[in-house]
Parts: structure tokens; C-alpha cells; sequence
């Protein structure tokens, strides 16, 4: 039976994530550590999370950054981050354990070819669990950041499933028993918005919603991921994607398309190279960029 599990096995020590973020100030600060730029309002959230041990779900559109807050946040407080990429269809067996089939089967048959008869393995115990990031999350004697992701792109099977995660930190193995973490991982969970989340899943958490930032600070985060980058890249490029998101487009730039648009300029060594050449860095549907070009909405940027 694996630490952690009722039945007489020691139980799991997970050491806090938070014990670095002991105010709103050093959680902004050790997050731009990282190059991330977080403003006030998420650097709150992000300490109450830490500090109430209590879920973080961050929603907004793709590419505002909610990930790359996870992985800063991992980053600067020293923690493992643990990553579970949500998608539809979805199970356990994906989430949280499988088990290894293969070295099941070597192992009855090597007990069968064993002179004298070997009495057979113990088929459903920990040497043959396939440890999936949930679980992983639950084990590690480590502090941990658990990065839930798109989590509106599972199925509400699974929702439900984490409801019991998320209220107790615990999850139950049939053929093992409940599995409990001493000490609590500090998770978040993302969402798109594609689709609604239930409201029983909400109740369990920290709510916070990331929009696109202002021109400026777009800039701010352009020069903190690219330092040394001209200000002329930096100005120029968060112009053109501020112009760009008040379009109807199917898909708007991110942040991560900003700063890799102005790498793109870096690397052709023109700041005053035209937009238009390199519109495919930030953005990935043929519509848009035909709508841009034909519309002329970058013209003097």
C-alpha cells in the first residue's frame, strides 16, 4: 500500500508552495522574478490561494497568461510543478493512476517458470502503479504547484471527479483505498471559457479573471520577457496588437504572440520592417490575416 493510504502506511507530507509568498508584495515581486508581470489584482489572489490553501481558478482567453502563472509562481517559490493538460474525454486513467499491464503479465509468468512455483505478485500493488499527475501531485514530499489546465475542455464526468480532490485532497484507488496529502498542494486551474463551469466546482475555489492588458502594460511585459529589446520593437508591436484586438477576428492575439512578434523583428534585424510580412506570427487563421491586410487596420504602425 503506497504512503499516504489508509491501512497502517505512513502518511504523505506535502510541504507548502506558499512559504515564500507571505504578502501581496512578494508574490507580485518573486512572480516578475520570473518575467511574469502579474498586477495587483492576481497577485492577491495568487497569496490568498497560498495562504487559505485554497484553489485558484484562473479564466480568460487564450493566451493572457494564466499558464505561464502557474509556471512562474512554481518557479519562483522553488516548487515542483506538476502539469495536468485537460481535453475531452478524459479519464482516471489519464488523471490520476493506471495500471501497468505489461510488466503484470512478465511478472505471472516469471512466477510460473520460478522452479518450486513462486507464489504469484501481489498483481494490484504499488509496484505496479502507474502514477498519472494527480496522483503525482498527492505523493511528492515536496512542495508542489498542481497546474490543472483547460479545464473546460474535459468532460463533466471528470469535474466531478475533482470535486473530491479539491475538498479534501484526497483521492480514492479501489483495489489501494484512499490516498490523502498531509500537507496541500497549491493548485490552479484554467479555463478558456468554452464552456461553462458547474458551479459545485467554482464553490471550491479562488476566482480570478485575467483580460488582455493595457497597451503599456503589454510593453512592460515585452521588455521584461526580451530585455534589451529597442523600444521601438517594444511600442511598435504593442500598438499593432492593441489595433488588432479591437477587430472582429476569429482568433485575437496573446500575450505570447506580442512578445513573439517583436523576437520576429529582432531577428530580421529591421524595427521598421512591414507588419504585414510577418502577420503570421500573431495570427494563425488565413481569414484574419486576409482581413487585416484587406482592411489596411496596421496601416501607420
Amino acid at each position: 500500500m503506497p504512503p499516504g493510504a489508509d491501512g497502517g502506511g505512513r502518511e504523505l507530507t506535502i510541504a507548502s508552495a506558499a512559504s515564500s509568498l507571505g504578502s501581496v508584495d512578494e508574490v507580485a515581486a518573486a512572480l516578475a522574478g520570473q518575467g511574469y508581470l502579474a498586477d495587483r489584482s492576481l497577485a492577491t489572489a495568487v497569496f490568498l490561494g497560498a495562504d487559505l490553501e485554497l484553489p485558484l481558478l484562473l479564466e480568460g482567453e487564450a493566451g493572457v497568461g494564466k499558464t505561464e502563472a502557474a509556471k512562474a509562481l512554481a518557479a519562483a517559490s522553488g516548487a515542483r510543478l506538476v502539469r495536468l493538460q485537460c481535453h475531452e474525454g478524459m479519464d482516471l486513467h489519464h488523471a490520476l493512476y493506471d495500471w501497468d499491464y505489461a510488466r503484470q503479465l512478465l511478472s505471472l509468468r516469471a512466477a510460473e517458470l520460478t522452479p518450486g512455483g513462486a507464489a504469484p505478485p501481489e498483481l494490484f500493488g504499488p509496484e505496479f502503479l502507474l502514477r498519472r499527475p494527480l496522483l503525482e501531485a498527492l505523493e511528492h514530499p515536496g512542495a508542489v504547484v498542481l497546474l490543472i489546465d483547460e479545464v473546460d475542455r474535459a468532460d463533466d464526468e471528470f469535474e466531478a471527479f475533482l470535486l473530491e480532490l479539491l475538498s479534501d485532497f484526497q483521492v480514492t484507488i479501489p483495489e489501494l483505498g484512499t490516498i490523502r496529502a498531509v500537507g496541500r498542494p497549491l493548485v490552479l486551474l484554467t479555463s478558456n471559457r468554452t464552456r461553462e463551469l458547474h458551479d459545485a466546482l467554482k464553490r471550491r475555489c479562488l476566482y480570478h479573471w485575467i483580460d488582455y492588458p493595457s497597451r503599456e502594460r503589454e510593453a512592460e511585459i515585452v521588455r521584461a520577457r526580451l530585455p534589451g529589446v529597442p523600444e521601438a520593437i517594444a511600442g511598435r508591436v504593442c500598438a499593432a496588437v492593441e489595433r488588432l484586438r479591437a477587430e472582429e477576428l476569429y482568433k485575437l492575439p496573446g500575450v505570447g504572440e506580442t512578445v513573439a512578434w517583436a523576437r520576429a523583428l529582432l531577428a530580421l534585424g529591421d524595427p521598421e520592417a512591414p507588419l504585414g510580412e510577418t502577420l503570421g506570427v500573431a495570427l494563425k487563421v488565413r481569414e484574419d490575416i486576409d482581413r487585416v491586410r484587406e482592411s489596411g487596420v496596421l496601416s501607420g504602425v
